[in-house]
């Protein structure tokens, strides 16, 4: 019989069928982020054992990424479809073992190669819809990186819009400690044969090579809307602190082990 093989479903005998590649991944993006305070008793709920609340109470984001991804060879940049794809993610700030770290409760993007990747590092990504602004160098149809230029993003998922947020450049800023902290996820996959336990690790991120470019602050606006069926406005800004416009780089070769778990599914 012919050896199947593929980093990830589907397998073949070429391995060219996966839906993701084996990393390193490329990643390169342009990032709308809107720093606020949470209700410091439901973030609590949203961090695994191990992680601490931090030093400021509630603090989180709310990132909007157009991103693209490749791997060494850079062939997908050639076949868009591969690469391209939008994000939508919270951002908690926490501590592991008094260093700073942020935990990411909920995430959507809007391809599949992405979800499934993201579900391999412990990202918790679903499906959805997920746009913002973009800046181009010419024309009228764009904002500028200057005082006063806004830009927006917006969130929906199962057919309802469950995030807005806008920003108003004012001037120049350092990079938000929350978009290049190291991230804790948790690697969870269920128990299939009856009587077998569930695997669930907490890991960190193996993000390597981050650059950042371009930072904008200004003020900013943010608002998360109920949904039958997420539960993102248990996160919700009760204060909302400052929006970024920035562009971001990072390359992921794989994470680190922090604790294992086998327990009933």
């Amino acid at each position: 019989m012919a050896k199947l093989v593929g980093y990830t479903l589907p397998m073949s005998t070429t391995g060219r069928s996966s839906l993701v590649p084996p990393p390193p991944w490329h990643f390169s993006g342009e990032v709308l982020l809107v720093e606020y305070l949470a209700d410091p008793d439901a973030v609590s709920r949203f961090l695994p054992d191990g992680l601490e609340p931090p030093a400021r109470p509630g603090l989180a984001a709310a990132i909007f990424g157009d991103w693209q991804s490749c791997t060494d060879g850079g062939e997908e940049l050639l076949d868009p479809v591969r690469s391209q794809y939008h994000e939508f993610y919270i951002a908690l700030a926490c501590s592991w073992r008094g260093e700073p770290v942020v935990r990411c409760p909920f995430c959507w993007v809007d391809k599949d190669f992405s979800l499934v990747r993201g579900l391999i590092q412990g990202y918790p990504k679903k499906m959805g819809s997920i746009a913002l602004t973009r800046a181009f160098d010419i024309g009228r149809a764009t904002p500028a990186l200057a005082r006063g230029a806004r830009f927006a993003g917006t969130l929906a998922a199962g057919d309802r819009r469950l995030v807005e947020a806008y920003v108003t450049l004012d001037s120049p800023a350092e990079a938000p400690d929350l978009m290049t902290a190291p991230l804790i996820h948790t690697r969870r996959f269920p128990a299939w044969n009856p009587g077998t336990a569930a695997l669930e690790e907490l890991v960190t991120g193996g993000s390597t090579r981050q650059q950042v470019h371009n930072v904008w602050g200004g003020s900013a606006e943010l608002e998360f809307f109920d949904s039958p069926t997420d539960e993102l406005a248990l996160l919700r800004p009760v204060e909302v602190l400052r929006g970024y416009r920035l562009s971001f780089a990072e390359t992921i070769t794989g994470g680190r082990l922090l604790s294992s778990d086998i327990g009933d599914d």
